[in-house]
């Protein structure tokens, strides 16, 4: 039962945080680029995070990966077998399309680049999932139970999940990181020991998730409460009845 839900202190919901970059693109090299950023919302509305934090763009197999210390994030990861070649590489190409300009100028997305990037998510990759393609081994409830147990194995210690939910091919979850705990390491975490327990119980090897996974920094309290409803509305949507894994709110 997970009930850790951020609660605003804004009953009108936060603006959403102004993030400016002071670094010139040709300084934008590596796997890890620091950008020194200030953030123009109040304390309240910024989700309690350090105004003054260091926002990093993390090269990831395929994607770039924007982190800030503090934040909240939605993060998709899913088996290797669920989705066909075809369509990643379709979503990728497009989705490059959408944060080259960002990724040049070494910032985060704008707004509106982060609704069509949400958008193009939904339309390519997340309905495609929720068909239920691939071997689907979250439908076995004694690997969907793996998978859970390894988001709740360090919640509240590294991590704090507001909410997730395991799909037969893939998992949602709304989670935002202890300080010094990068995001990377904790999907790391869970990734390996499940896919390890997994494997074991199903005896067979080899690739279990995909190595890439989708995660977005959330901005402000609407982008928050719509993060939190796709998550728990994910299995009807799907058409999954009396689907039991998912986290509820107290």
């Amino acid at each position: 039962m997970i009930h850790k839900v951020f609660k605003s202190q804004s009953s009108t919901g936060a603006s959403p945080v102004s993030i400016h970059a002071s670094i010139s693109p040709a300084e934008n090299h590596g796997s890890v680029s620091p950008v020194s950023i200030h953030a123009s919302a109040s304390p309240a509305e910024n989700h309690g995070r350090d105004g003054h934090a260091t926002l990093k763009i993390r090269k990831g197999a395929r994607l770039p990966h924007w982190t800030l210390e503090g934040a909240v994030y939605a993060v998709t990861f899913r088996l290797g077998d669920s989705l066909p070649r075809s369509i990643l590489d379709k979503w990728t190409f497009e989705r490059k399309n959408i944060v080259k300009t960002a990724e040049q100028m070494g910032r985060p997305l704008s707004p509106n680049e982060e609704t069509q990037l949400n958008y193009l998510y939904s339309e390519k990759v997340g309905k495609f999932l929720d068909a239920g393609h691939g071997r689907c081994w979250m439908k076995e409830d004694r690997i969907a139970n793996i998978v859970a147990g390894s988001l709740r194995h360090f919640d509240g210690e590294r991590y704090d999940l507001h909410v997730w939910c395991v799909m037969p091919n893939h998992v949602h979850v709304v989670v935002k990181p202890h300080s010094g705990h990068e995001l990377s390491k904790i999907l790391h975490s869970w990734k390996s020991f499940s896919a390890h327990e997994a494997n074991k119980i199903l005896k067979r090897k080899g690739k279990f998730w995909e190595v890439e996974y989708y995660d977005h920094l959330i901005r402000n309290e609407v982008d928050y409460a719509h993060c939190i409803e796709y998550v728990l509305a994910n299995p009807e949507k799907a058409g999954l009845k009396n689907w039991k894994w998912v986290s509820s709110i107290d």
